[in-house]
C-alpha cells in the first residue's frame, strides 16, 4: 500500500487569521485520504546533514532563532512563524527523505508526504510564499546521495521558485514545472534552462483547463522526463490550479489530477521501478483541496495495489 508520513507538529504552525495557508487544510486532507487504505508512518525531524544539502548552518540557525516563544512572527510578507513551526517545517523534510529512503529500499512503491509548511518557494537563504525549507529539492539531493537521477514534477499553480534555484546547478536532476503565468512569484519563465538545461518550465495561461494542461504535459513534460530516466520520481503536490481555488485563476478538476498522477506513475514503471514520491504543497479550497488529495493518492494507492 502508498506509505502516508504525517507529523503531529504540522497543526502547531499557525497563521494569522484569514492567512489560506491553515491548520484547517490538514483536515482537508485527511478527508481525501479517509477510506483509501493507505498505510500511515510518522515523519521524523529531519536530520542536520540533509537541511545542509540546500541551505547553509546560518540560515537554519536563523530561522530557529525567528521562532516566537508566544504568538506569531512574520518573516515575510506572506510567510509567518509560531511556536513549532521550525519543527513542523523539520518534520517536512524528514519526511520527504525518509518516504524517499523507504521506497528505495523496497518497503513501498510510492509514498505521500503531508508537508506542512509548503517549501518550494523557499530559497537558500530566504523564506518566501509560506515556505520555510525547500522540502522537495532537499529530497531530491538526498536521493543523489543513493542515485543517479532524479525527476521534480512540481504541478502547483505557482512557480516553484525555491525548488528551481537550489536544483538550478544540479546536472543530475530534472526539473519539469507547470504554473499559472503570470501570477505570483513571477518567475517560472520558459527561458529559465537551469545550468545544464535540466529546468524546462511550463507557463499555463489564466483561464486554462485540464485539457490545455494535458496537451502540454503530452507534448513537452512526459518527452522530457522519458528521455531523461529517472530513477525515481518526486512530485511537487499543490491542487490550487483547481477551479475552485481562491488564490489563482486556472481551471483544473480532480479528475486532472488523477489523470496527471497516473501518467507520472506510467513513467515510473518505465524507468524507475514505479518509484514515486509526492510531497503537499499548495491547494486552498479546502473542498477542493479533499477531492483532489483523494484523486491524486488513490491512483498512487492503485498503482501500489495493482
Amino acid at each position: 500500500m502508498t506509505l502516508v508520513y504525517a507529523y503531529p507538529a504540522s497543526a502547531r504552525h499557525i497563521t494569522p487569521p484569514g492567512h489560506p495557508e491553515r491548520v484547517d487544510r490538514l483536515a482537508a486532507v485527511e478527508a481525501g485520504l479517509a477510506g483509501l487504505g493507505c498505510i500511515r508512518r510518522l515523519a521524523p525531524l529531519a536530520a542536520e546533514s540533509d537541511l545542509l544539502l540546500c541551505h547553509p548552518a546560518s540560515y537554519i540557525a536563523r530561522i530557529k532563532e525567528a521562532e516566537p516563544v508566544e504568538g506569531i512572527a512574520q518573516l515575510d510578507p506572506d510567510t509567518w512563524m509560531s511556536p513549532g513551526s521550525f519543527d513542523a517545517a523539520s518534520h517536512a523534510v524528514g519526511g520527504a527523505c525518509t518516504a524517499v529512503d523507504a521506497v528505495l529500499d523496497g518497503e513501498a512503491k510510492n509514498a505521500f508526504v503531508i508537508a506542512r509548511p509548503p517549501g518550494h518557494h523557499a530559497k537558500a537563504a530566504s523564506p518566501m510564499g509560506f515556505c520555510l525549507f525547500g522540502t522537495v529539492a532537499i529530497a531530491a539531493k538526498h536521493v543523489l546521495l543513493r542515485l543517479n537521477r532524479v525527476a521534480v514534477v512540481d504541478f502547483d499553480v505557482h512557480h516553484g521558485n525555491g525548488t528551481q534555484d537550489l536544483l538550478w546547478n544540479e546536472k543530475r536532476a530534472l526539473f519539469v514545472g507547470s504554473h499559472q503565468s503570470p501570477l505570483w512569484p513571477g518567475t517560472g519563465e520558459r527561458a529559465e534552462h537551469g545550468a545544464y538545461h535540466q529546468i524546462i518550465n511550463l507557463p499555463l495561461p489564466p483561464g486554462t483547463d485540464g485539457s490545455y494542461m494535458r496537451g502540454i504535459y503530452e507534448g513537452e513534460a512526459f518527452p522530457a522526463l522519458d528521455a531523461f530516466k529517472p530513477e525515481l520520481i518526486l512530485i511537487s503536490a499543490g491542487f490550487d490550479a483547481h477551479a475552485d481555488d481562491p488564490l489563482a485563476g486556472l481551471n483544473w478538476q480532480a479528475e486532472d489530477y488523477a489523470w496527471l498522477t497516473r501518467r507520472l506513475c506510467d513513467l515510473a514503471d518505465r524507468h524507475c521501478h514505479g518509484r514515486v514520491v509526492s510531497c503537499l504543497e499548495g491547494g486552498y479550497d479546502l473542498d477542493a483541496l479533499a477531492a483532489s488529495v483523494a484523486a491524486h493518492v488513490g491512483v498512487l494507492q492503485e498503482r501500489f495495489d495493482g
